[in-house]
């Protein structure tokens, strides 16, 4: 087998289960419509998008029980090359409801199993096997319980030492436990807050918590999803802001944050200029929302949208 150009990890994948109810109410039986099963996780959801837009990508990620099997089994369908650890808890399940008559959309997320510092350490060995020759390592979604927070600063360190680069989509404290090693760090605003310790007023408080963590070594680049304002790019040399692609409706909003790193990192290895890769992020993203629970979008949709999406717009440089 080829060597994958991209290598993702998901320390706490997930069966994302999906149904829709004509309304939520509370103590009565709630009938549901009929359920949709995914393989979930951010750096699971980040490679099955990567795949379909015909990159080289492989997936590891730690599964447990019938639960985790099925989650195996569903990445294999998906035709994404993957390997797993054996954990002794059983991998968590997520449960999205979509409510017909308000058009709201409810999830609840588990917080996953508790996996012992050996599996932790066998994760980082099967890490390493599939990483030996990637350009590009994504660490993406939550950590679960008691893996300690540091744990992406050590993916951060294993990445340099295989010479890949680290693309890193996390929040709370296995965000903020980052000090170094990251290429390319995905927040959203609320992550950037907690990265940087305080409110962020305006764009140019925004663009300047953005550069600290450049300027502190934290990361190379910065991009913020910023929902329906579109994104911006934060590197040392300049910043760009993105525009959000108009859609009429949302069906899902699951994923989109994956599917914007799975194009960014997908254009970067084509050798793309970052901010054309970041375009394409802001489609596949724009492209996610349409489709349910996590369902990836087809490449056609992913082109279509990035033929409508517009030209990032330089900002002034905020590093003076």
């Amino acid at each position: 087998m080829t060597p994958a150009r991209i290598v993702t990890l998901t320390m706490n994948p997930a069966l994302d289960i999906t149904t829709t109810v004509e309304q939520i109410h509370p103590t009565s039986k709630i009938r549901c419509g009929d359920a949709r099963y995914d393989p979930g996780g951010g750096g699971i959801n980040v490679a099955r998008v990567a795949h379909v837009l015909g990159a080289s990508v492989s997936a590891v990620f730690p599964v447990g029980g019938a639960t985790g099997g099925r989650i195996a089994r569903l990445v294999e369908d998906a035709g994404v090359p993957y390997r797993n650890t054996e954990i002794s808890e059983p991998t968590r399940e997520n449960f999205t409801v979509n409510e017909r008559r308000s058009g709201e959309q409810y999830r609840f997320v588990l917080p996953g199993p508790h996996v012992t510092l050996r599996e932790q350490s066998r994760c980082l060995d099967e890490l390493r096997l599939a990483a030996a020759k990637a350009e590009y390592v994504v660490a993406s979604g939550s950590l679960p319980p008691d893996v300690a927070p540091d744990f992406y600063q050590r993916v951060a360190d294993l990445c340099r030492e295989l010479g890949a680069l680290l693309i890193l989509d996390a929040s709370g404290a296995a965000l903020t436990s980052i000090t170094s090693g990251v290429f390319l760090l995905k927040p959203s605003l609320r992550e950037l807050r907690e990265c940087v310790g305080h409110e962020l007023h305006d764009e140019a408080e925004q663009l300047a918590a953005a550069h600290e963590l450049i300027d502190r070594g934290v990361t190379q680049a910065v991009v913020v999803s910023l929902g329906s304002q579109g994104a911006f790019l934060a590197t040392a040399e300049h910043s760009q802001h993105f525009p959000a692609i108009p859609v009429r409706s949302v069906v899902s909003s699951v994923g989109a944050g994956d599917a914007m790193v799975a194009a960014i990192t997908v254009g970067l290895s084509w050798c793309w200029p970052l901010s054309e890769a970041v375009r394409f992020g802001v489609a596949a993203g724009t492209a996610m929302l349409m489709t349910p629970g996590t369902e990836v979008p087809a490449r056609a949709d992913v082109d279509r949208f990035l033929g409508m999406a517009a030209q990032p717009t330089d900002f002034e440089s905020v590093c003076d």
